[in-house]
């Protein structure tokens, strides 16, 4: 296995090369069409691929939990940067585009990506174990931060409207940043053995890999993550086209970007799951969670703040049910350490639900 990741693999070389040259092509005014589109889409997947190849890496390098932030931190600084900026430039529908993406991500995350690592897990293996203090503290950071973030909004009653105050909102932001930082900090320093499966193994694993081949990777993984981006953002005019085409809501919209954004994230975790490595799974599912909202709420009161923009973080009602029935869920599923593929059907079922519920409101 260590010359497997000692040595660099050219299409996960050139997949990100590739996609930024197409996106360069499309900066310099190329006129697209419905062929470019495809080359784009299929480009977005192969940069997807060579994300997860390039943080395995990285990964086993430097072993756990650092390689699975890496992938989290890139993934969402990237993603807090491109929810800004459409922000910045959107002409309508910006008061409820952090709301409707955090939701997405979080729902797709503690649903779909968990519920598959089960499914597959349990399938190949029959049963599966983790760490049940790291996951549960991390489940309660995220449930602490999404609460207050998009509940509590519907619930204060300074201003009318499932917003808050601008001091409400400055506070919510300090408090969900720091509570991610402390995550980070007991997930990488104070418990580490915390988000360990094995560690002595882990151990063994990070002197395997020479600094240049790690360095090689941390670029290309970046570069992959920017394609992956970039592309979504570029393809989102055609996914709305699509969207309305069928007829579906344009909150659609927002579930499909996510999703996009977030393959690299669930491919590595499914990956790992499906090489029995829960834990590591877990930690990329919720790590990646935990940085969505934790960084994404503070960048989005920065930008309403100074540009004086009323932003609506409080979720509808079936919303809320949906995201309260999904945390307790999620307690219940993982309070023994051990799943089958019972818990997995079930965290399916849930997205099932969101994404049926989202289509025929």
């Amino acid at each position: 296995m260590a010359n497997q990741h000692s040595k660099f693999v050219l299409w996960a070389l050139f997949a990100p090369l590739i996609t930024l040259a197409l996106l360069a092509l499309q900066w310099f005014g190329l006129e697209t069409n419905h062929w470019y589109s495809l080359a784009l889409g299929i480009s977005l997947f192969a940069s997807v691929l060579a994300a997860v190849h390039h943080a395995e890496v990285i990964a086993y390098g430097i072993g756990e939990p650092f390689g699975t932030l890496v992938l989290a931190l890139a993934v969402t600084v990237i993603e807090v940067s491109l929810i800004v900026s459409i922000m910045i430039a959107a002409e309508s529908g910006a008061a409820v585009l952090a709301r409707d993406t955090v939701f997405a991500a979080v729902m797709i995350i503690l649903n779909l990506i968990v519920g598959l690592s089960f499914l597959m897990g349990g399938i190949r293996f029959g049963e599966q174990h983790f760490t049940l203090t790291g996951s549960y503290t991390a489940l309660t950071t995220l449930a602490a931060i999404v609460v207050l973030s998009l509940i509590l909004p519907n619930f204060t009653t300074s201003v009318s409207g499932p917003s808050y105050t601008t001091s409400q909102l400055v506070f919510v932001a300090i408090v969900s940043l720091v509570l991610y930082l402390l995550f980070v900090f007991v997930q990488a320093v104070r418990h580490r053995d915390y988000f360990l499966s094995s560690p002595p193994e882990a151990e063994e694993q990070t002197a395997s890999i020479p600094l240049t081949t790690l360095l090689m990777s941390g670029v290309f993984l970046l570069l992959s993550l920017v394609g992956v981006v970039l592309s979504a953002k570029f393809l989102s005019p055609e996914i709305k086209a699509f969207v309305k085409v069928i007829g579906a809501p344009e909150a659609l919209v927002g579930i499909i970007i996510a999703a996009t954004v977030l393959m690299p994230e669930g491919f590595a975790a499914l990956r790992a799951a499906a090489n029995n490595q829960l834990q590591t799974s877990l930690n990329l599912a919720f790590g990646s969670a935990l940085a969505t909202i934790g960084l994404t709420i503070p960048a989005v009161a920065i930008v309403s703040i100074s540009m004086d923009m009323t932003i609506v973080l409080g979720l509808d009602s079936k919303s809320i049910v949906l995201l309260i029935l999904s945390l307790f869920v999620a307690s219940l599923s993982m309070n023994t350490g051990r799943v089958t593929v019972m818990q997995g059907a079930v965290h399916l079922v849930l997205f099932l639900t969101y994404l049926f519920m989202t289509i025929v409101p």
